[in-house]
């Protein structure tokens, strides 16, 4: 069964999971949580979470939004797509103003139809393309999408790396697949060939086999796409077999789960990053102290994408001055938040009419088990 419980942050006690009023529903900014707690995507879905969780304590111990509190409530996807649905389905019942999560792509690309016929707006973490590419006014995203981030990465490949070869490793999902396609068209529009696309599944524990794949490719990198388990298990087999091409990934190469895993393995590892901790960035580094001595452990970028996207919805209830899931939905299009007044998005963002955002990014290498910033990459809309 999905794990569902209610908290108003700050409150003193837990509220009734009941169906509110029309009154309660006033009275409070009710924000459904869709997280992955259990399943493959554990790791993702709590760190999401813990950081909606701290904002929402901010949020709530500033006044609220419009004077009011943010109640939140937390349901267990448990990474499966059909649950997510249901939940989403349920949040609407319970009459949600926003609902964040679900954050793995296969499951929000299903459990945001619900939010859409409802209109009530949805920010997610997953990154596939696809997701605001199906003319969903009421979906926005908390992460770069893949078709924004690959061509960043394979500008790196072949520029930094000057490579002109590139063996691809995916897992075979939603993600994983999307991922592999963005950056095959990236790397081609770049003169850089792919010579091997090694498939991988969701949840593989023995990597040999796609490892000796990528060995016998020869070719000048490797480009890993896989979720964050998969990634640590990929990286000590890749070392285990001698493998001393450059390894280059997105987010869930290098994020902090996958460093926590894989050892020294993961040292040399390359991505792009949206988000990372490491950022020379006194708001973000703010952040990292206190999500770590609220929580007991170190943010990955999904604790960002979580913490960011409420004050994001924040700044668009604020610019539509009502709580109307119609109006915030079209004050999100092509709202820009500067961090300067709005420190809690902690780097200036931007939206466009499809619920996809822009922002700065970090080329980042994990040396000594952290990920350490080599290049700090503009927005797209400022190339």
């Amino acid at each position: 069964m999905p794990i569902i419980r209610r908290t108003l942050i700050g409150a003193a006690c837990a509220v009734a999971f009941t169906a509110p009023t029309l009154a309660q529903a006033q009275s409070t900014v009710k924000i459904a949580g869709l997280y992955e707690l259990s399943g493959a995507g554990a790791s993702a879905g709590t760190m999401f979470k813990n950081g909606v969780e701290m904002a929402v304590k901010e949020i709530n111990a500033a006044g609220g939004i419009l004077g009011k509190k943010i109640e939140h409530s937390i349901s267990d996807t448990q990474t499966n797509p059909g649950v997510a649905k249901g939940l989403a389905a349920k949040a609407i019942d319970d009459e949600a103003f926003a609902v964040f999560g679900p954050v793995f792509s296969g499951s929000i690309m299903v459990s945001m139809a619900e939010t859409q016929r409802a209109e009530v707006p949805n920010f997610t973490g997953g990154e596939a393309a696809a997701i605001t590419q199906k003319g969903n006014p009421y979906i926005f995203r908390t992460s770069f999408t893949q078709a924004s981030a690959m061509p960043k990465v394979a500008k790196y490949i072949a520029g930094g790396l000057k490579a002109r070869t590139v063996a691809v490793m995916f897992v075979n999902n939603d993600f994983g697949k999307g991922g592999r396609d963005a950056i095959t068209k990236a790397l081609e529009a770049n003169g850089v060939k792919v010579v091997a696309d090694i498939s991988t599944d969701s949840g593989q524990v023995d990597f040999s086999a796609p490892v000796l794949k990528a060995k016998n490719a020869n070719a000048d990198a490797l480009f890993v796409y896989t979720n964050e388990e998969e990634s640590a298990r990929a990286l000590r087999e890749l070392r285990k077999q001698g493998y001393n091409k450059p390894i280059v990934g997105e987010t869930t190469l290098t994020g902090q789960k996958v460093i926590d895993l894989a050892g020294d393995a993961a040292n040399g590892a390359l991505a792009h990053v949206g988000l990372t901790v490491d950022a020379e960035n006194p708001l973000m580094l703010r952040f990292k102290g206190k999500f770590y001595q609220e929580t007991k452990t170190i943010s990955d970028h999904n604790g960002i994408k979580g913490y960011t996207g409420v004050y994001v919805l924040k700044a668009a209830i604020e610019k539509a001055g009502k709580l109307d899931r119609k109006a915030v939905a079209q004050a999100m299009k092509g709202l820009k938040v500067s961090a300067a007044k709005n420190p809690g998005v902690l780097m200036d963002v931007s939206f466009d009419d499809k619920g996809d955002l822009d922002r700065e990014s970090f080329l980042v290498e994990v040396k000594n088990g952290r990920q350490v910033v080599k290049e700090v990459l503009p927005p797209l809309s400022k190339k």
